[in-house]
């Protein structure tokens, strides 16, 4: 199947430009609380291209161009885009494809939701689309991407491959996502166009003027308040909030560093959720030091904050607190209540969030153990060491039993109905695998054209196993496209959350870079390995270890991970986790990838043996 086409990213003060004289098309997305990024429209893209051009540290008002979206702001400073009337924030980022890609073209590919309204696909899935419909393919497999879902062209629907539920889709001609070609000057990032001519008179434009007028006037006030010499910062007040962070209004007052720890809102389906507003900046266009830090992590720009703080003494400390909180109003909140309170000469005591324990403490080597019960400490992967790909006509042959008389029902492969000729018919050629045939999978008695089968199969491993496509069993043995690389595992001396009196398993993977093979997405092409080595933890209980064995067979058998685009970054060609969820965080479970998690072990299980490695396959 074809490959979704690449995007580039190249951050200089949060913004992206393309290589020296490469024609590129850009595509402005946003960060949905999925983790998703995803694509704001062609004309609405035009815009931010065109504020861009006369001021790259000023502010897109989306309304102005699309009636959806008038609660919304971007910051081209920061890369976060606001909610006007909840305060949401979320990253925005500024990406290129190929001109001969989708976008280029005007192509936007949408599925019908529940309400009978079209939404577009994210801009790699959409990319990956026309491809294979440029390829004239029948059909299309998102689970590359990370997705359960096949595309039909011949019907033009998208089918969920666990509950077989269907949904419209259609390819629709827009305009044409901008275009920009050449580099710009190391000296100057963008070309910042001079504030002449008549502000925009606009209702949304008059109140982020107002907005940023009352913040100016407010650090004015303080500047002219501040002492000449900032005293070095107090102790923490006795009984005050464990990690909390005093700021008292000063010439160094940040007032980006309100936002700490902005809260990411529901989703809301008919238009993009928001991002922050622009952080005052001094007299003259030059930024104050500590503002406008936004891009930086969370801890970063605490710690900004903490070296500079003190609480005036005598004057109790007012604390803001659930600055993490599910709900989209607290960042609007935070940063309300904190420019008030220091306008008024009050301090502001704003509560860190707690940050996951993903280690434990430091183990000596005296101290690490084998794991009762599992040989050795250490597997290694190699390159590919599967035995050779066998003909997919005898691997097919293999599972199946011909029909002579198929029932008159589709074929949920091609989407044909099974008593005519497969939808491949012409497009593959087998030599004794007439479009016509049809068979029936041997242990769940599902029914196909065998010529799909055999197009499935090309398209997949070629390791001599086949999976029937609508229950998923597993027909021989299944591997996968995992990289070289390394796992080791022991016994540490401490316990997890939930396991009081029982040790832990620690499981260590180690993969590094390297060139993709022919069974990866891009062969020839280089694919990065981040975040290794990667640990992972279990407890030292009988199920835990069941999961350490099994986890080793799915090692083995290169299952663990694969290459692919990231959920997280965004990144394509990079290792990603294959279906089978470890816990990472070793003393907390705030990202959900933890302990205390009653469930998990169960649930690794049944991961694993949806992947056909359990201990009842490896006793068959």
């Amino acid at each position: 199947m074809s490959r979704p086409g690449q995007g580039v990213m190249m951050p200089v003060n949060g913004l992206g430009f393309p290589p020296q004289n490469v024609a590129r098309v850009v595509v402005w997305e946003w960060l949905n609380e999925h983790s998703r990024w995803r694509p704001y429209t062609a004309t609405v893209c035009h815009h931010i291209e065109n504020v861009l051009k006369e001021d790259a540290r000023g502010s897109v008002v989306l309304g102005q161009v699309d009636t959806q979206l008038v609660p919304y702001i971007i910051d081209l400073q920061s890369m976060h885009q606001f909610r006007q009337d909840t305060g949401t924030m979320r990253p925005v980022r500024r990406n290129f494809y190929d001109p001969s890609s989708a976008p280029g073209k005007g192509i936007v590919w949408e599925w019908e939701n529940d309400g009978g309204a079209w939404t577009a696909y994210d801009m790699d899935i959409c990319i990956t689309i026309q491809n294979a419909y440029e390829k004239q393919h029948p059909w299309l497999d998102l689970s590359s991407l990370g997705f359960c879902y096949l595309i039909y062209f011949n019907s033009m629907s998208q089918m969920n491959r666990q509950t077989r539920r269907r949904r419209r889709l259609r390819r629709r001609l827009d305009l044409a996502y901008p275009l920009t070609v050449g580099s710009i000057p190391k000296s100057q990032s963008w070309p910042v166009g001079a504030s002449s001519g008549q502000p925009c008179s606009c209702q949304q434009c008059l109140l982020v003027n107002s907005t940023r007028a009352a913040s100016n006037a407010i650090l004015a006030s303080q500047r002219r308040k501040a002492p000449p010499a900032a005293p070095p910062p107090p102790p923490p007040p006795p009984g005050g909030p464990p990690g909390a962070l005093a700021v008292r209004p000063s010439a160094t007052f940040a007032g980006a560093a309100l936002w700490a720890a902005p809260a990411a809102g529901p989703a809301e389906p008919a238009q993009p959720p928001g991002a922050s507003p622009r952080s005052p900046s001094a007299p003259g266009g030059a930024p104050t030091p500590g503002q406008n830090n936004l891009n930086r992590p969370g801890p970063q720009r605490a710690t900004g904050v903490s070296a500079r703080a003190s609480i005036p003494p005598g004057v109790p400390a007012l604390p803001v607190k659930n600055l993490n909180g599910t709900g989209p109003v607290h960042p609007a909140l935070a940063g309300m209540t904190g420019i008030l309170l220091c306008a008024a000469g009050l301090p502001v005591c704003l509560t860190r969030a707690p940050k996951p324990i993903l280690h434990p403490p430091p183990v000596s080597k005296s101290d690490v153990k084998p794991v009762p019960g599992v040989p050795g400490v250490c597997r290694k992967t190699k390159k590919k060491h599967l035995k050779k790909s066998k003909n997919p006509e005898d691997v097919v042959r293999r599972y199946m039993q011909k029909v002579k008389n198929p029932p008159d029902e589709d074929c949920t492969i091609c989407m044909e109905r099974l008593v005519t000729a497969s939808g491949y018919e012409g497009v593959l050629r087998h030599k004794g695998v007439r479009p016509e045939l049809v068979g029936r999978l041997g242990r769940c008695g599902h029914m196909y054209h065998l010529l799909c089968l055999v197009a499935m199969y090309s398209n997949g491993n070629k390791d001599g196993s086949l999976q029937c496509p609508t229950c998923k069993a597993i027909y021989g043995e299944k591997t996968g496209t995992q990289p070289p690389g390394k796992m080791r595992f022991h016994l540490i001396p401490h316990s997890l959350p939930g396991f009081a009196d029982t040790q832990t398993i620690r499981i260590v993977y180690d993969i590094p870079t390297g060139i993709q093979g022919p069974e990866h997405p891009n062969p020839g092409k280089k694919f990065t390995a981040r975040g290794f080595p990667r640990h992972c933890y279990l407890p030292n209980n009988e199920k835990g270890r069941k999961v350490l064995r099994l986890l080793i067979t799915a090692w083995e058998r290169r299952l663990i991970f694969t290459i692919g685009t990231s959920n997280t970054t965004g990144e394509s060609d990079t290792v990603v986790w294959n279906e089978i969820h470890h816990k990472t965080e070793f003393g907390s479970n705030l990202t959900g990838h933890g302990y205390p998690d009653a469930s998990y072990l169960d649930n690794v299980l049944a991961e694993l043996t949806a992947q056909g490695v359990s201990e009842a396959a490896a006793k068959a």
